[in-house]
């Protein structure tokens, strides 16, 4: 899978735990060298960062020996690295959503076209709902995915009767049935992972499970029906797969499944963290209805204020104003951008360094976003009765090279609601937003320079609330690195 969160080894892992540091430097060593060792001299490169690790993985899964394996494509499907298995057991695509468009294309059905390329002749694939025009698309692509052998019996094998028949083998395509289809009675299925989007998920995972069992020769599963090799799927609707008896270790998996990252909540004290690593427009939807449901629907501490923190940041091509102005309805009290980089410095930490983007322009992304979000809100002020009348704040966080305190250089002053402030690195933007509260973080350096009124008077209202809420969202770097810095454990 990837990216991986806080350590280059999550990406890699054999019965759900990431695989040990020993066998991780094993591995990489053996691979790399042998790379090295018969890499074309006129081509003298290696492997960039993906490739080589999908070709680790692949050996790593190899040498262990595993029953299964999961992979999933990095970017697309049709040329990403991952699709060199040529005959998977089974395939999958789960929602589509708009993301690297410079490499998959602007429109939704040239990303269906590029995920459709991981279909192959004669293996099963599953999709869930999909808007009309990209469900075209996935069934075109499993329509082109065809191939002719000579045989009666299995794979080019003389048919029984002594003559030999000409076999089509097209991709079988099949949307699956809504997770409601597998509930029995009014036992409802529990999902260890929160938000609705998960059911379509946890839908698509039932089905390429009783793929591979079916395959293993488990009995007690609806058999689906096979699509004729006569039958044109182009045109024609998808047939949706039969939902079946599902066994005990299949609700308890559901159930217990963890993915870290992903609605997940950290509660340290008064603050508590909600960490979603969305960065496309579906997928921040769907993190703001479960952030309203887990955090916002809350009552208020009867001895207290509640302040309510988004922490942000997005990077590649990914429109951020759209992502933003998703958020907005939220109503944060402060809006705080940072880059991805856990600390100014990151040499400490290998395994979170970026050498594709600088700091410089990391923080001028993170400028970008605040002016951003600035101008969302006053245009939401015009709109909104219920919103407060509006203050003069804003600013950037920046370390002074001299005393390697914090400077705030606070931009023209401009009228929004809610202060929005830019910390040069992750570890700053925290301490700030948890004022010394959370065990895990330590209190704030005090600046020698003459606070800006939306840090100082934020500071205040954030040691003194009883409650103290953060979404920290838009991007799986950002979550990442707030992990290793809130759950120092991970990076053992």
């Amino acid at each position: 899978s990837s990216p991986h969160l806080v350590q280059v080894r999550e990406r890699i892992r054999i019965n759900g735990q990431p695989i040990s540091k020993d066998l991780f430097n094993k591995y990489f060593w053996l691979v790399y060298n042998r790379l090295e060792e018969t890499k074309d001299p006129a081509h003298a490169s290696m492997p960039a960062y993906f490739r080589f690790l999908t070709i680790m993985a692949f050996h790593v899964f190899l040498q262990e020996k595993v029953d299964l394996a999961v992979v999933e494509v990095g970017i697309g499907g049709t040329y990403d690295c991952t699709n060199i298995i040529r005959t998977p057991v089974v395939c999958g695509v789960s929602s589509l959503g708009i993301d690297h468009t410079s490499i998959l294309g602007d429109t939704m059905e040239k990303i269906a076209w590029q995920k459709g390329g991981i279909f192959k002749p004669g293996v099963p694939a599953f999709t869930v709902a999909q808007p009309e025009r990209p469900l075209e698309v996935l069934r075109e692509r499993a329509q082109e995915r065809k191939v002719r052998s000579w045989g009666g019996v299995g794979w080019g094998t003389p048919s029984h009767g002594g003559g030999l028949s000409l076999l089509s083998l097209q991709c079988p395509l099949y949307l699956c049935p809504e997770l409601d289809d597998f509930e029995e009675g009014c036992r409802a299925l529990e999902l260890g992972l929160a938000g609705a989007h998960q059911r379509s998920n946890a839908a698509l995972a039932l089905q390429l499970a009783r793929t591979w069992l079916q395959r293993r020769g488990c009995q007690g599963f609806g058999e689906l029906k096979e699509v004729p090799p006569s039958t044109e799927l182009l045109g024609r609707p998808v047939p949706v797969a039969p939902a079946f008896r599902l066994t005990g270790a299949m609700i308890q998996g559901l159930r217990d499944t963890e993915w870290l990252g992903r609605t997940q909540v950290l509660s340290h004290g008064p603050v508590t963290w909600y960490l979603d690593g969305a960065h496309t427009t579906s997928s921040i939807q769907a993190c703001v209805r479960w952030f309203r449901q887990a955090a916002l629907n809350q009552d208020k501490p009867h001895d207290g204020s509640e302040v309510r923190v988004l922490l942000f940041n997005a990077t590649g091509d990914r429109d951020t104003a759209a992502l933003l102005k998703l958020l907005v309805p939220c109503h944060f009290d402060y809006a705080v951008f940072c880059p991805n980089f856990t600390e100014v410095s990151v040499a400490n930490n290998a395994d979170q360094q970026n050498f594709n983007v600088t700091l410089e322009n990391a923080l001028t992304r993170c400028l970008e976003n605040q002016r951003t979000w600035t101008r969302l809100l006053e245009e939401k002020v015009g709109q909104d009765p219920w919103l407060p009348s509006p203050l003069r704040v804003g600013g950037l966080l920046q370390p002074a090279p001299t005393r390697g305190s914090l400077l705030l250089v606070p931009p023209a002053p401009r009228p929004l609601n809610s202060p929005a402030l830019v910390f040069p690195c992750l570890a700053q933007a925290l301490r700030w937003v948890a004022q010394g509260r959370d065990p895990q973080l330590a209190a704030p350096a005090a600046s020698g320079a003459h606070a800006h009124p939306a840090a100082s008077s934020g500071a205040v209202l954030l040691r003194e609330a009883a409650a103290v809420r953060v979404l920290v969202t838009g991007s799986l770097h950002l979550v990442g690195g707030a992990l290793r810095l809130l759950d120092p454990a991970l990076s053992q």
